[in-house]
């Protein structure tokens, strides 16, 4: 591919994305964040080959340059999968040449890759996010060009701890804490989907039906293990985290890895509710409410057992799930 990253050179054993979520302040802090990320530098990508990037010439919104980070990651240590899943955490993709209160053609949020590897995962992992969204407005490019922001926005939020950043620290202390690597799973096609699961485990799944209360599989489980995704198998919850709910759905007050779940607010039905997803399979899982006298942290997630696959404990090895055993056993 033909692009040209002004000042930097690739490294052995290092890889990196391009990514434009609003102020660059607040991804580049993000980015770092995340285990298995090298560096992440603000930057300037994508616009008008013809002019020099400062930070003066991109607010005009003149020069078709977005606000952008580098990130080089050790692929060892963190898939692009999972920074990709993680970026999606703290941007909103329907919006246009906006994020947060960052208004601009240089807050377009976006994904720019430079090889044909990064490629394919970013077309995989845009699949799935389009799945969640009716309108889809993330610029998917191959990079042309990247300079380097000033110095002064470098590390800007470690130098000016009240510096304004419109991603949440809660959302930067989950992403600091990833367990589960997305890149291991995989959606399959919808025909596939349909052939593996039963006629309510699809229901539910994919076009977002509740089973019966009362009347499912695990309602009432207290059997050692984990609960994953029926479509994919990411791990989802463990039976530490199962509690005994009265709502006639398992009832759980905590995953096992916060990054493994997607929130989407849902007014179906006259009411607001959060809906809960898995990240890789996009499967309706249930909804999670706050303020449960019921759960041990006041948190139900009220999920299907349609939507899981249980893991006995002694089975886990064997489905190679053996590392999850520490969050069964307290």
């Amino acid at each position: 591919m033909n692009s040209r990253d002004i000042n930097y050179a690739k490294k052995d054993g290092v890889d990196v994305i391009y990514l434009a979520g609003g102020c660059f302040w607040g991804v580049e802090k993000f980015m770092t964040a995340i285990p298995g990320v090298l560096r992440a530098t603000s930057g300037y990508v994508n616009g008008n080959p013809n002019i020099v990037p400062t930070y003066e010439k991109v607010c005009s919104g003149d020069t078709g340059y977005k606000e952008a980070v580098r990130v080089e990651y050790n692929k060892n240590v963190v898939s692009l999968d999972a920074l990709l899943y993680s970026f999606f955490r703290i941007i909103d993709p329907t919006l246009k040449n906006r994020q947060g209160n960052d208004r601009g053609s240089q807050y377009q949020s976006g994904i720019y890759y430079n090889d044909d590897n990064s490629k394919a995962v970013v077309e995989k992992v845009v699949a799935t996010e389009k799945l969640r969204y009716k309108k889809f407005s993330v610029e998917i490019e191959p990079l042309s060009i990247f300079y380097e922001a000033e110095k002064y926005h470098q590390s800007y939020l470690m130098k000016n701890k009240g510096g304004y950043c419109h991603i949440s620290n809660e959302k930067v202390d989950m992403a600091a804490g990833m367990i589960v690597d997305p890149s291991k799973y995989d959606r399959p096609h919808t025909d596939e989907i349909r052939k593996k699961l039963t006629e309510l485990q699809f229901s539910v799944t994919q076009n977002d039906a509740t089973e019966p209360p009362f009347d499912n599989d695990f309602w009432k489980s207290s059997e050692r293990g984990i609960y994953v995704d029926v479509v994919t198998g990411e791990p989802l919850f463990s039976s530490r985290g199962k509690y005994a709910g009265s709502c006639g759905w398992p009832s759980f007050s905590e995953p096992i890895d916060e990054n493994a779940l997607v929130y989407i607010k849902d007014y179906s039905h006259g009411m607001v509710r959060t809906e809960v997803r898995s990240r890789v399979g996009n499967s309706h899982l249930g909804h999670v409410f706050v303020g449960d006298p019921e759960s041990p942290n006041g948190v139900r997630f009220c999920i299907n057992s349609a939507s899981l696959r249980f893991i006995p404990y002694d089975d886990m090895e064997e489905e190679d799930y053996e590392k999850l055993k520490k969050f069964i056993v307290r």
